[in-house]
């Protein structure tokens, strides 16, 4: 079902008159009352760059140079062996806060490099690219009385299936996509028409690139903060899904992922301030296609990889510590001797918070939400507390 205007701006008078009530009207009725939203970052996130596994000795050779660059936030420690990218400020309090779980090492049972089939295998929870409906509609038809909402402009993947599911994209300013922009300097660098040009917005983008101004930023928060006002309603739908592209970093990464990283940490901020009602039963997984390479290209960037990084976020979460299995990078641990080995497939995490945070079954997860996954168990001791199935 897709949320047409006049029903959207319905629903937008009725959270503004909640937002009057008392703070308790809109809480979450029960513990058993709870949210979980995904967030699916669309090409391919640096996982090492967005935690920089400073304890492990081949991070300095690989990543030294590249994670301490001039202009680079200094990175927010976390424990002896890992620090989050300094531009994640604020999940950098959520884990002093026991609210944020990284997930190390961690990919979709899909193994290969492209990014259309990786993020098929993702949205469609099977081990292949096949699939014409997605986990998370399962998972609202598995859910009695649930609804599922889509912050974008056309039904995901993730959220296609018999289930009802709204559909919702905020109106928001277009600009230049900063890889766009890239691709472009290095088509044109050598242009003599039309070098000048682009050389004269350089700055502009610079700035972008460093989310110091203009539209930066605007994006990913505008979007969570959307699936928070409707969330958060006493009837809001318990399950939510928000995507966000541009993480394909190939080249001169550095400031794009500045940018990036400064996108992704604002948005969870806006999901927070915007839901606090519902947050201490809340779930919020922020995951991506793949891992990149270990080390630095040539152009500045990384090509894809496999084992990536996810996190948990949320007042649900038992987090201020790092979960899965670190497999190190030295050039014998890597996969194919150039990215991070793979040791969690990405379906155990989505059962644990399936089994645990929304109460569904394990036959059923086996069954109807992650068929081919019988020899896949479900993550535990994800939550601070598990709702009974």
């Amino acid at each position: 079902m897709t949320l047409d205007r006049r029903r959207f701006l319905a629903l937008s008078g009725s959270v503004a008159m909640l937002s009057l009530l008392p703070r308790f009207a809109l809480a979450a009725s029960s513990t058993t009352d709870t949210r979980f939203l995904l967030v699916l970052l669309r090409g391919g996130m640096d996982g090492l760059h967005a935690l920089q596994p400073f304890g492990d000795p081949g991070f300095a050779a690989l990543r030294g140079a590249f994670a301490r660059a001039d202009g680079q936030p200094a990175a927010h420690r976390l424990d002896a062996d890992f620090a989050l990218h300094g531009r994640l400020e604020f999940m950098a309090q959520l884990y002093a806060g026991k609210s944020l779980l990284p997930v190390v090492a961690i990919a979709p049972p899909y193994r290969q490099r492209s990014h259309f089939e990786a993020q098929d295998c993702v949205e469609n929870g099977t081990s292949g690219s096949g699939g014409s409906t997605g986990w998370l509609n399962r998972c609202v038809a598995g859910v009695p009385g649930s609804k599922g909402l889509a912050i974008s402009s056309v039904l995901p993947l993730a959220m296609r299936g018999k289930a009802e599911v709204a559909t919702w994209s905020p109106p928001m300013p277009e600009r230049l996509d900063p890889i766009l922009w890239q691709q472009l300097q290095l088509l044109y660098a050598a242009d003599p028409a039309l070098a000048a040009t682009f050389a004269a917005i350089d700055s502009d983008v610079g700035d972008m690139a460093a989310g110091r101004g203009g539209q930066a930023g605007l994006r990913l928060p505008q979007a969570m903060a959307s699936a928070a006002r409707f969330m958060s309603a006493a009837d809001g739908p318990r399950i939510g899904f928000v995507e966000d592209t541009g993480w394909d970093t190939h080249n001169n990464a550095l400031g794009v992922l500045n940018r990036k990283f400064g996108e992704l940490d604002a948005g969870l901020k806006a999901f927070r301030d915007g839901a606090l009602s519902t947050w201490n039963n809340t779930v919020v997984a922020i995951v991506t296609e793949f891992g990149r390479t270990a080390a630095i290209n040539g152009t500045g960037g990384t090509d894809h990889g496999t084992g990536g990084v996810a996190f948990l976020a949320g007042g649900a979460v038992q987090g201020g510590r790092i979960a899965g299995d670190w497999p190190g990078i030295a050039k014998a641990q890597l996969n194919d001797g150039r990215d991070l080995r793979a040791t969690t497939d990405m379906r155990s995490l989505f059962k644990g918070v399936l089994r645990d945070h929304l109460g569904i079954a394990d036959a059923a997860l086996v069954d109807q939400v992650f068929p081919e996954s019988r020899g896949t168990a479900p993550m535990t001791g994800l939550l601070r507390r598990a709702t009974a199935a």
